[in-house]
């Protein structure tokens, strides 16, 4: 009887990790929740690998993108519909692939299921490509024997993914290519122009104003000490690094985000745009709403919000309706608490919640709209004022210079 390895959490909310010998991971799954363990993932324990075999995972086969990903999901999507088995599809992309990498992980899946091992089994082998939440989906459709409809969903929520992503990063490149001129801008001034007048001011034999005292001080510490400050720089983004990987670190560092001026918001509305779309793909597949927040837990890639998934879980598991718990949270709009009881009482609340997903999609495709508009006036105003110290710093003595001339 083959052993499996499983990671849950029990009533106090605490991980349990440990290895059962069972037929299937659903009978490891009923065993858990028959010991009030709540599973999270459940994976076929392999043999140890070697560091040979180590070195050629790592560095022999090539990591796929979310492009490709999307791709093979599509891939195995079509030739399951069209009642292709599952291993003739495999060899069939195998062969006809045009990229290294997916042929390499066709390659992987297929070695696995001649080897014994169920397509879910195959791909926790590749947990650096598929994660959780796309191993557990492909669990659920393997035992219900709707791996088709499972595709079809995770292709969908693979492309939503990577629309939002691709959205918020076109929608911040603007403001990122502004800043970076303009501190490409300063830099050059500092280091080259403000120099270039200190040598004029020099000669002058009155008291310089204020603004341009300090223009040149800041301009002389810069040329003196840029190496201290370049280590200081780098030392500072490998320690904000390290912090972020810790959880507490992350968690305040994800709750920061949400709160930063215009991009926080839509951050915000696409996390849980990202958050109600899998949530409803978990509930369509047939997976129990506690299962199921677990899940969609290990989508979410804010720490701030996953606690508060957690939060709502545990409300759940309490005796809790889904409302009630998301009202505790506060991280859904009335409206949005609207739905959701809407959704509960009429048995529907797989089809509100991806409502509720579009509806956060579209506020967030209308706020990347604006973005530059509402990111335009906080740029001209920081240029603006840039500009005029700079201007005061270094027009300000020769003004006073050219009045003491024309007395």
């Amino acid at each position: 009887m083959p052993t499996y390895t499983y990671t849950g959490r029990d009533k106090a909310l605490q991980v349990v990790t440990g290895e059962l010998e069972a037929s299937s991971p659903a009978m490891v799954a009923e065993s858990l929740l028959n010991l009030g363990v709540t599973p999270v993932d459940i994976r076929h324990k392999v043999a140890t690998e070697t560091a040979q075999d180590t070195f050629a995972r790592l560095f022999g086969s090539k990591r796929i993108d979310e492009r490709q990903l999307q791709l093979l999901t599509r891939q195995l999507y079509t030739l399951t519909k069209a009642g292709v088995p599952l291993l003739q599809a495999l060899r069939g992309l195998r062969d006809s692939s045009q990229e290294e990498g997916l042929r390499d992980v066709y390659q992987e899946l297929l070695n696995s299921l001649d080897e014994g091992y169920d397509l879910s089994q195959a791909m926790s082998r590749r947990s650096d490509i598929f994660d959780a939440f796309y191993i557990s989906m492909v669990r659920v459709g393997e035992s219900t024997g709707r791996l088709t409809e499972v595709f079809l969903s995770l292709g969908d929520h693979l492309e939503f993914q990577r629309f939002m992503k691709q959205q918020i990063e076109s929608a911040m490149r603007y403001p990122k290519f502004v800043i970076g001129a303009m501190i490409a801008a300063m830099g050059v001034i500092t280091v080259f122009v403000i120099p270039a007048f200190a040598k004029v001011f020099a000669n002058m034999k009155t008291e310089l104003p204020l603004m341009t005292r300090i223009l040149l001080a800041t301009s002389d510490f810069v040329v003196h000490w840029w190496p201290a400050m370049l280590l200081g720089m780098l030392t500072l983004i490998v320690a904000g690094k390290l912090y972020v990987r810790n959880p507490a670190g992350r968690l305040h560092w994800d709750r920061l985000r949400l709160r930063l001026p215009v991009a926080g918001k839509v951050m915000h509305k696409g996390v849980l745009a990202r958050l109600c779309r899998s949530f409803a793909l978990v509930l369509k597949s047939g997976i129990p709403v506690v299962q199921g927040l677990v899940l969609t837990t290990e989508v979410v890639d804010n720490a701030h919000i996953a606690q508060a998934l957690v939060s709502l879980r545990t409300g759940v598991e309490r005796g809790e309706s889904v409302l009630v718990a998301s009202h505790r949270v506060g991280i859904f709009t009335p409206l949005v608490l609207q739905m959701i009881m809407v959704g509960e009482e009429t048995g529907r609340l797989d089809e509100m919640l991806d409502e509720i997903g579009a509806m956060y999609q579209r506020e967030v495709e209308y706020e990347l709209k604006t973005m530059s508009q509402q990111v335009e006036p906080i740029l001209i105003t920081v240029l603006g004022a840039m500009v005029l110290v700079l201007a005061l710093g270094v027009f300000m003595p020769m003004w006073d210079l050219g009045k003491a001339a024309l007395k």
